[in-house]
């Protein structure tokens, strides 16, 4: 064997006969390459090579000629203020100056004086006497920047004990992995915990810059197993730490709205979840309402708090027939079926959300997964809904004439007989009764309607056929119909068409008319405020109800705003990396 201290390239000597010994037990295993290319890779061999050059030093002995480059530089930046300034003597001061230069010589020094170990500040001096219960008392030391500490402290009402409640997932105590849930705080930067409150403490933490040096005395409560969660959800409600009195910190809430995406890292506390918002630089966790808990708030909230006051100009609304004002009808363009604005009078309205209130669904939490359609998926499915007279349909019409190979609409079915200028399959399917009748017992209709003695309907096999044309089908639905094409085959993208405020419904609709009803070829009368607080009465109710379903919310304000908003929407959809429902995802 050859001694690795003997004379210069005596490791490069021994790694050669071993590269020279292990060649008869190579093969072409995966383990047997990765020892090959590893022992013969270059990094190694430049390492053997300071490891070589060090030996060599090493033996003879070399002392520093000065301990303090640091000082000699100052002392010469000192004495060169003084003299005469000249090019030279202010490139040397610039060059001393710089940091590069600075952190050469505070190594120099450093190893010079052998000082290689970091500058922590003196532990506190250990008690000379130490109570039994304290036998594994250890000292952690911790070093605070601009961030948080990262745990939560509660007073053990049977002991009077100061204890660690929760560790937050990414913090600094998590990360230092020294600070452990049930831990009891001894003393904090050398002041007892004996006696005080958690309010107490909370100063003596303020005022500590850099390290903090807590006494604890180790829980007995086990860590759980460190898992890689990934899971994500889609938060359904707006939270707000600050304002909940329930949440046992409120400094360590993560405040979040409808709509963001959370990552789910700790379910341990079946009442307060760990979570972070996706996307967020912060990597420490936040406590949020456990879905057990906030369903048991929105149980027990009486039903009138669920429908908020909103303020007018977060108020929203239906579906104005935009078409017929404009005078322009695109084949297979119809409405969803609201066979009569007379049968939505607000005192209907008004009765129906006073019954409606004990059925509200209000789901907490949605499990998603990222999704990025491929080039031979099917395009999801754009269910455009909101109340009548708010614009679905002009915006579903724009969206047609902006590109009509690329969006298309179902084919509507109808009893009704079949005028000169129609045809079959493109204005209606044209059935009989009787096979109207037996789809309906075969549940082949998203919706249906009766009038004047004719039905009227849109299939799902209507929905196949455009998607399977590899087209983008536009669907105007009411709330209720979401949920029959709520699955994994149509991966719906849900867009909730909201009215502004009432004064800007006063505005933009002071001399737009409407149908009168659907039999109506023309508009027969003028918006009425009636309408206009039916739209926006109607606009509660259906977001209250239906609100967790909607992915994208788009207030039409302004048609032109509204369409470019939801064109763009569409847009990165079909080309972006989105989240979607996780039962969605393919088995």
């Amino acid at each position: 064997m050859i001694n690795p201290s003997s004379g210069p390239g005596g490791v490069c000597r021994l790694l050669a006969s071993l590269l020279y010994g292990l060649e008869s037990h190579m093969d072409s295993s995966e383990d047997s390459t990765f020892l090959q290319d590893m022992l013969m890779g270059n990094t190694l061999h430049l390492l053997i090579k300071v490891y070589d050059r060090l030996q060599k030093y090493r033996a003879q002995r070399p002392a520093p000629l000065l301990e303090s480059a640091q000082g000699l530089a100052r002392d010469l930046a000192e004495e060169l203020h003084c003299v005469v300034a000249s090019p030279e003597t202010t490139e040397l001061l610039y060059l001393l100056s710089k940091p590069h230069v600075q952190a050469l010589l505070s190594v120099h020094d450093m190893v010079s004086q052998k000082e290689f170990d970091p500058q922590l500040p003196p532990l506190p001096p250990m008690p000379d006497y130490i109570e039994k219960e304290e036998d594994s008392i250890k000292i952690v030391c911790l070093v605070k920047n601009q961030e948080p500490l990262g745990a939560t402290i509660k007073k053990d009402e049977s002991t009077g004990a100061i204890v660690v409640a929760r560790v937050m997932r990414g913090g600094a105590a998590d990360r230092s992995g020294l600070i452990h849930e049930g831990d009891k705080l001894k003393e904090v930067n050398g002041v007892p915990m004996e006696n005080k409150n958690p309010e107490e403490i909370i100063p003596i933490l303020a005022k500590s810059e850099g390290a903090v040096t807590f006494r604890v005395i180790p829980g007995t409560k086990e860590e759980p197993e460190t898992i890689d969660n990934k899971i994500f959800v889609r938060a359904l409600f707006d939270y707000n730490p600050q304002a909940d009195p329930a949440i046992p910190c409120k400094d360590a809430g993560l405040k979040f709205w409808k709509g963001d995406v959370l990552q789910i890292v700790s379910q341990e506390d079946d009442t307060w979840w760990q979570a972070r918002r996706h996307g967020d630089a912060n990597h420490r966790a936040g406590l949020i309402p456990s879905r057990q808990l906030q369903e048991r708030r929105v149980t027990l909230q009486r039903p009138a708090v669920l429908f908020h006051p909103l303020r007018e100009s977060m108020i929203f609304g239906e579906d104005v027939d935009y078409g017929a004002i404009s005078g322009i009808h695109i084949a297979g363009l119809r409405k969803s079926f609201r066979f009569s604005r007379k049968d939505s009078t607000s005192q209907q309205v008004r009765q129906k959300m006073g019954k409606g209130h004990a059925g509200i669904h209000l789901p907490i939490y949605q499990e998603v997964l990222p999704y990025k359609r491929k080039p031979d998926e099917p395009y999801r499915l754009v269910l455009l809904t909101g109340t009548s007279g708010v614009g679905v349909t002009e915006l579903k019409r724009r969206l047609l004439l902006s590109d009509p190979e690329h969006f298309s609409v179902s084919v509507p079915y109808t009893t009704r007989e079949r005028k000169k200028h129609e045809r079959e399959g493109v204005e209606y399917h044209f059935v009989s009764k009787h096979t109207f009748e037996k789809d309906i017992l075969d549940h082949k209709f998203l919706e249906f309607g009766e009038y004047k003695g004719n039905y009227y309907g849109m299939s799902l096999d209507s929905v196949r056929r455009v998607v399977a044309e590899s087209k983008v089908c536009l669907l105007d639905v009411k709330p209720h119909a979401i949920t029959a094409l709520y699955t994994s085959e149509f991966k719906p993208y849900v867009v909730f068409v909201k009215p502004p405020s009432i004064e800007s419904l006063r505005l933009s609709r002071r001399k737009a008319k409407v149908l009168s009803s659907q039999n109506e070829q023309t508009p027969t009368k003028l918006f009425t405020e009636e309408d206009f607080q039916d739209m926006i009465t109607s606009a509660q109710a259906m977001e209250n109800k239906y609100g967790h379903l909607f992915e994208k919310v788009i207030i039409n304000d302004d048609l032109a705003m509204a369409f470019t908003e939801l064109r763009n929407e569409l847009t990165k959809i079909e080309t972006d990396t989105h989240w979607i429902p996780n039962t969605w995802a393919h088995v």
